[in-house]
């Protein structure tokens, strides 16, 4: 192990543990507004630790497994508090699996990918990534996030936006299959189709400017990144009674709340997609917005499904007309940007404007 990386590691190893003992202090608990300013300031410690244990592993294992790491421990933790928040919140929580995971597939598909292709061709005048693989994760996302989210708003066995129970064991099913499908092709059979790639098109296996970390260090990464992302999804959960306070106070829609939780939650892959996107690695980028969103439903959707057996209240899946019409062109504009192969500032803003469209009429529906 180098010393950069030791000292690295010391820094932000003391961070996570530092951030879950306050966590476990803090849960549960109302907090004054010094305690939450407090918790804040851990809570972007824990993010930035998040990101950098997540590279230490990425560098260890190559990609396209590096970015997969990250987007399903994230992923993971995720599901587990939209269940632990359906469970105490009763009929009222009905909607939020949701709106948590059409907040993840916007704020992914249009602002992660968007920043990404922003930042990679104002440096370099053209971002350029492997259509192939970008274009089979697209698909994948646009299919499960129609079974999941879109249909339920046209069925007829139920009322109101909702599947009836084979319709629910198809969707999830179907969600968790494609997800293994996806994660099988991305790390298997078409490895070569995630991989970054330089301007003429020759594929990146192997960062060239420094040795991989140890298999020590690696597994040190793995199990601080744990506790770093247990912190960040916790500390997020902690403060957002404040924000809601907040939100309320302002007198906004509450699903507001859902969005600044959910951009909380997805900040470290933010992070490390944009700066994959500073060192020409945009197909990393890419693997990171869009495995995220794979991960986000077809993880969450069968995860909710389960926990509808002992959940008494009735689950919302359908997206109401404004949310459909926003899918509709992520998908579209998503296939015109991938199809090339190559993005240019348009490209970006474009997908930035739809998350920016989407944050306004959430705030004012």
């Amino acid at each position: 192990m180098t010393g950069a990386l030791r000292t690295a590691l010391h820094r932000t190893g003391a961070l996570p543990v530092l951030a879950v003992v306050v966590l476990a202090l803090t849960w549960g608990r109302s907090l004054p507004a010094v305690v939450v300013a407090l918790v804040s300031c851990l809570l972007a410690g824990a993010v930035l630790s998040a990101v950098h244990h997540a590279e230490v592993i990425a560098h260890r294992v190559g990609e396209p497994f590096g970015s997969l790491v990250l987007a399903v421990a994230v992923t993971v933790i995720e599901v587990a508090l939209i269940v632990t928040l359906m469970v105490d919140g009763g009929d009222k929580s009905a909607a939020l699996a949701r709106d948590t995971v059409f907040a993840a597939v916007m704020i992914t598909c249009n602002g992660i990918v968007g920043l990404s292709l922003l930042v990679a061709s104002l440096k370099r005048r053209v971002a350029v990534f492997n259509a192939e693989g970008t274009g089979a994760a697209l698909a994948t996302v646009a299919t499960v996030a129609g079974l999941s989210l879109v249909l339920p708003s046209f069925t007829t066995s139920k009322p109101g936006p909702q599947f009836s129970t084979p319709q629910l064991v198809f969707a999830a099913l179907s969600a968790l299959i494609l997800y293994g499908l996806f994660v099988t092709t991305q790390t298997v059979r078409h490895r070569d189709y995630f991989l970054p790639v330089t301007s003429s098109g020759e594929v990146i296996d192997a960062e060239e400017h420094a040795e991989p970390p140890t298999r020590r260090t690696a597994l040190l990464s793995l199990g601080l990144l744990a506790l770093a992302l247990v912190a960040v999804v916790g500390l997020a959960k902690a403060v957002s009674p404040t924000i809601e306070l907040g939100v309320l106070t302002a007198g906004l829609p509450s699903s507001v709340v859902g969005i600044v939780i959910a951009l909380l939650v997805l900040l470290p892959e933010t992070i490390a997609a944009v700066r994959a996107a500073r060192r020409d690695r945009v197909q990393t980028s890419l693997n990171l917005g869009l495995g995220s969103a794979m991960a986000s439903i077809g993880l969450t959707i069968p995860a909710v499904a389960l926990a509808t057996v002992w959940l008494p209240g009735p689950l919302l899946l359908g997206l109401g007309a404004s949310h459909l019409v926003l899918l509709a062109l992520t998908v579209i504009v998503g296939t015109l940007t991938v199809v090339p192969g190559r993005a240019t500032p348009l490209q970006g803003s474009v997908h930035l404007t739809l998350l920016a469209a989407y944050i306004v009429l959430a705030v004012s529906p």
